[in-house]
C-alpha cells in the first residue's frame, strides 16, 4: 500500500493557505492516535525539567509535532531534520510565515547524523520503521544527547504494527502485500528487541510500552487504514473525505480516550523512551 503519495496529495491541498495548514495539523492531532500518545509523553516530560530546552524532531515530516511544541513552549529551542527537501523547504517557508522563529528545518540523514551532547530530548515518531541501520541510529541520538536527556520514539510493534498478519508472511508475490505501508523496512519491534538495541547505543535506563491496544486498532482502521485503501483504489475519494470523517470522527475521538488512558497487554504500536 503506498502511503507517500496519498501524504504528498494532502500536502498540496491543506498547504494552499496558513490557515488550512493549521487545520490539518489539529486534524492530525484528533485522527491521529500516535499524536495522542506523543503528546502526553511530551507534557509528562515537561513536567520533570525546569528551563529551556533544546530539541531535536528526528524525522519530521509534515512538522505538525514542531507546531505543537513550538507553540506550547516559545522557550524551547528545536531543531527539526528529515531526509527529504521538499518536505524542509515545505516546513520552513510555512514556520516563517506564522512567525515561530523557534524552530529550523534542515535536511539530515540520520544514520550519519551527529551533534554531541546537544539535546535534551529528541524525538522520533513513525521513522525506524524506515531505517535499516536503526542500531547506529540509536548510537547517533545517544551521542546527540545531553547527559540525563530523553528520546522518545514511537513506532510500529512487532504485533501488526504495519497491519501484517501472520498468513502475509507466506506471501512470496511479490505483490507488496506483506505491509500496509510499503515503505516500511521492518514490519515492527517487539519491546525487548528494542530495549536490548537502546541499551547497546549506551542508553541507561529504558521504558517501553504498547499503544494502539484494541481500541486503538480499530480507530485506526477507521481513520487511516479504510481512507487510505479507499484514496488508492480512486482519487475520487477525497471529494467523499469530508462526510466520512463527519461521521466517523465521534467514534474515533472516543477509541482515541480509550486507548490513551489504557494500559494494553499487547498493541500494534510501541512508545519507547530511553535516557543517557
Amino acid at each position: 500500500m503506498q502511503y507517500d503519495p496519498i501524504k504528498r496529495k494532502l500536502g498540496v491541498f491543506f498547504n494552499r493557505t496558513p490557515a488550512f495548514r493549521k487545520l490539518f495539523y489539529h486534524l492530525l492531532d484528533v485522527l491521529l492516535l500516535r499524536s495522542w500518545h506523543v503528546r502526553k509523553a511530551v507534557k509528562l516530560w515537561e513536567k520533570q525539567i525546569t528551563g529551556s530546552q533544546t530539541i531535536l524532531d528526528a524525522g519530521s515530516g509534515f512538522g505538525q509535532y514542531d507546531y505543537f511544541m513550538a507553540r506550547r513552549y516559545p522557550g524551547w529551542t528545536i531543531k527539526a531534520v528529515d531526509v527529504k527537501q521538499e518536505q524542509i523547504d515545505d516546513c520552513n517557508d510555512f514556520f516563517r510565515k506564522i512567525k515561530l522563529n523557534n524552530v529550523r528545518f534542515d535536511v539530515a540523514d540520520l544514520t550519519k547524523f551527529v551533534e554531541g551532547d546537544t539535546y535534551n530530548m529528541i524525538l522520533c515518531v513513525d521513522v525506524m520503521e524506515h531505517i535499516d541501520e536503526d542500531e547506529k541510529v540509536f548510537s547517533n541520538y545517544y551521542r546527540s544527547l545531553k547527559k540525563g536527556g530523553m528520546l522518545l520514539v514511537s513506532t510500529p510493534s512487532d504485533q501488526g504494527g504495519s497491519d501484517v498478519h501472520h498468513h502475509d508472511h507466506d506471501n512470496h508475490s511479490g505483490d507488496g502485500s506483506q505491509s500496509f505501508i510499503d515503505e516500511h523496512v521492518r514490519d515492527g519491534y517487539g519491546i525487548g528487541e528494542i530495549e536490548d538495541k537502546m541499551k547497546r547505543a549506551g542508553f541507561s535506563k529504558t521504558e517501553v510500552y504498547y499503544q494502539y491496544g484494541t481500541p486503538g486498532k480499530m480507530a485506526w482502521k477507521i481513520s487511516m487504514k479504510y481512507p487510505i485503501v479507499m484514496l488508492n483504489a480512486s482519487s475520487l475519494f477525497f471529494i467523499l473525505l469530508p462526510f466520512y470523517y463527519l461521521i466517523t470522527f465521534p467514534f474515533v475521538l472516543i477509541l482515541n480516550y480509550m486507548d490513551l488512558k489504557a494500559n494494553h497487554k499487547t498493541g500494534t504500536g510501541l512508545i519507547a523512551q530511553a535516557w543517557k
